[in-house]
């Protein structure tokens, strides 16, 4: 059976139009909402902590912008995938328009953050550009599933915490301590769910690498607690995660809803423990 981009270019070299749909969703759909479940959760989280922790208006507008910058990697891969395949199709203009109209809405919320709060909260996103940018690389060769991406991804989108945090005039160790508390748990989780996954398919699969991330994870997040002591709450909440994932690995893998619902769960668990500790503590 072809693929919904196979049947495009099929139709495309007979003189036919493209069909309006991809696999079966309008054409619409399927190049601006993105398809990987687990993306809105690690980009909400980061936008949730940063609120949580130092609540503003333009944290507000960076949490928005952040937002966007997820829903536009969808239509950006496919116009640049098609772009760099030297191929024009309907879901490629289509692509292109969301993609143009999100990228301009970001930069003007960025401009207007500029305005009223200044340029600080700049660093973590200058920071975090490079693992955005080796994202975006794979995404434009079809390998946005492989390992480095993902991770890359979700420990790219973890610094809007920290932007939010700063442009709150929230301390910049909390900031940064809040960025590592959540590519920790990142870290442990991104491996885990993948491996998860090729136990669902094929039965079995490796852990010594999976379990080596949940130690990287571990530690990363008493890092954070070494700078900043109020997030030790979300430390531990990150170190639990851990361990838990380690003893799942060795039992039999829910179905793949349950999985992803048990991880955004933890996931916002973690942004809430976080949050708890440094309102208390700090």
């Amino acid at each position: 059976m072809l693929s919904a981009n196979r049947r495009d270019v099929v139709a495309s070299q007979k003189g036919m139009p493209p069909p309006s749909t991809t696999g079966g969703r309008p054409i619409w759909r399927a190049v601006a909402v993105p398809s990987e479940h687990g993306g809105w959760g690690l980009t909400l989280e980061p936008v949730l902590l940063g609120l949580l922790l130092a609540f503003s208006w333009s944290g507000m507008a960076v949490g928005v912008a952040a937002f966007l910058a997820f829903l536009v990697r969808t239509p950006l891969k496919i116009a640049l995938g098609d772009l760099r395949r030297h191929r024009s199709l309907k879901r490629t203009k289509v692509a292109t328009r969301f993609a143009v109209g999100e990228l301009v809405a970001i930069v003007g919320l960025g401009l207007a953050v500029l305005l009223t709060a200044g340029g600080e909260w700049l660093w973590p996103v200058a920071v975090a550009a490079p693992l955005i940018g080796i994202e975006l690389w794979f995404d434009v060769r079809s390998r946005s599933r492989r390992l480095v991406p993902e991770l890359c991804g979700a420990v790219g989108i973890a610094s809007v915490a920290a932007a939010i945090v700063v442009v709150g005039n929230g301390d910049a160790r909390l900031a940064i301590a809040a960025w590592m508390i959540l590519a920790a748990r990142s870290l442990a989780a991104v491996p885990f769910v993948r491996t998860q996954i090729v136990r669902l398919r094929r039965g079995t699969a490796p852990l010594l690498t999976t379990d080596g991330f949940q130690a990287v994870g571990a530690l990363l997040a008493a890092g954070a607690v070494a700078i900043e002591v109020s997030t030790v709450f979300g430390g531990i909440a990150v170190a639990l995660l851990a361990a838990a994932h380690v003893v799942w690995l060795r039992r039999p893998v829910p179905p793949a809803k349950v999985l992803g619902l048990r991880q955004m769960v933890i996931g916002f668990s973690v942004v809430g423990a976080t949050a708890i500790g440094v309102l208390t503590i700090g």
